[in-house]
């Protein structure tokens, strides 16, 4: 477990307030860590007839979390809760949905912990939760337990607790997500393996890349088509119309570690699609595409572009372009189109040495109306496939 001394919630004048990072951004919690503050106070009220405006929600980081309860209400033996989903500057759909849970004594000794209204259930295997489950990841139910154990000083209560987790108007926020696409239908999903957001992390884009690719490999998928954004993801589909959806994952900057997921999990092919921003990139060699490891090397390009036989002329152009997208124009223009196939090559071949030849590799680039302007093939090497 990671330890850090500094609370990242604390309540100043009956206020909770987040702290900035280093950037200036302000941080927020998950919906687990929301789950979690709404068991605990709910079962309060339930137990002790307490009505907190604020709960300490332990963190797996080693430090608590000061969660603010939005509403409390008591009928008929179930007693509820519910806290507004804080995200602090990440945008997340999920930012100001309240996550309610309802709690009740049953005859069943333990916790029991199950889905409601606006909570995804689990269709595909090759999630962290067997089909059929409700969409709360293991994290989030160990900190849901954690609640129940704190308000009620107990790990094992008997006669048991059945807590009922739901996110109203979670169907619909959820047709803004991937989760249809790894199996989970009807609702969100509770996430979470810390319980802080950290604003603009990649950490759960990455994660959410990964967990794509499970799913693919988990449903026996033999080819996957990595993207680096939903355009590019609808000009694939385009190509490929006999792949499923689940086929597709939009890699986003995470190319390197989307190819070795699916070396791990045993996918035999993948096809990389982009523009010449980020596919200019990856032809270098570099694996992670973020903005801020730097613009297109547009030397390399001019290199490219002369040992390709690009007159003097165009080389001198393409070294002094502007973006990725300035080179495109220049090569239009003085038709050597043969630059871009010389670029697909680059990257498919850069792509499969990433991974040690073990995958069967495809780039491809599109233009921005998604038409092929390159696109190259290497086969995985038949002594390591």
């Amino acid at each position: 477990m990671i330890k850090t001394e500094r609370p990242p919630f604390q309540i100043v004048r009956g206020y909770v307030v987040a702290p900035r990072n280093p950037q200036g951004t302000r941080e927020g919690y998950t919906t687990g860590a929301s789950a979690a503050a709404a068991t605990q106070a709910a079962c309060r009220l339930l137990e002790r007839d307490e009505r907190p405006e604020f709960v300490s929600v332990p963190s797996p980081l080693g430090f608590d979390l000061v969660i603010p309860i939005n509403r409390l209400s008591y009928a008929e033996g179930t007693a509820t809760a519910g806290v507004i989903k804080d995200g602090g500057d990440d945008p997340d759909v999920t930012h100001g949905a309240e996550i309610i849970v309802a709690v009740r004594r049953v005859d069943r000794p333990g916790i029991h912990i199950q889905g409601g209204t606006g909570v995804g259930t689990i269709t595909q295997p090759g999630l962290e939760l067997p089909p059929g489950s409700p969409a709360i990841n293991p994290v989030p139910r160990l900190m849901i337990a954690q609640g129940v154990a704190i308000a009620l000083a107990t790990e094992q209560p008997d006669p048991g607790v059945e807590v009922t987790v739901s996110i109203p108007g979670g169907e619909e926020l959820a047709k803004k997500t991937l989760n249809s696409r790894i199996g989970i239908v009807g609702g969100l999903s509770i996430l979470g393996t810390t319980g802080v957001v950290r604003p603009m992390s990649t950490a759960s884009w990455r994660a959410s890349v990964l967990q794509s690719i499970d799913v693919a490999a988990a449903n026996s998928l033999k080819h996957i088509v990595l993207t680096t954004g939903g355009r590019s993801e609808r000009f694939a589909e385009a190509i490929y119309p006999a792949l499923p959806e689940m086929a597709f994952v939009q890699m986003g900057i995470f190319t390197g570690d989307g190819l070795r997921r699916a070396v791990e999990r045993g996918v035999p092919k993948v096809t990389v699609c982009g523009m010449i921003g980020k596919l200019a990139k990856l032809a270098t060699g570099q694996m992670q595409t973020h903005v801020a490891g730097g613009g297109v090397d547009v030397a390399f390009l001019a290199d490219l572009a002369r040992d390709a036989g690009a007159d003097e002329a165009l080389v001198a152009q393409i070294g002094s372009a502007n973006t990725g997208r300035h080179v495109e124009d220049l090569i239009d223009a003085a038709g050597f189109t043969k630059l871009y196939e010389q670029i697909a090559a680059r990257t498919a071949a850069m792509c499969q040495a990433h991974v040690k030849g073990v995958l069967t590799i495809e780039a491809v680039m599109f233009d921005f109306d998604g038409g092929i302007l390159g696109r190259a093939s290497v086969d995985a090497r038949a002594e390591l496939s």
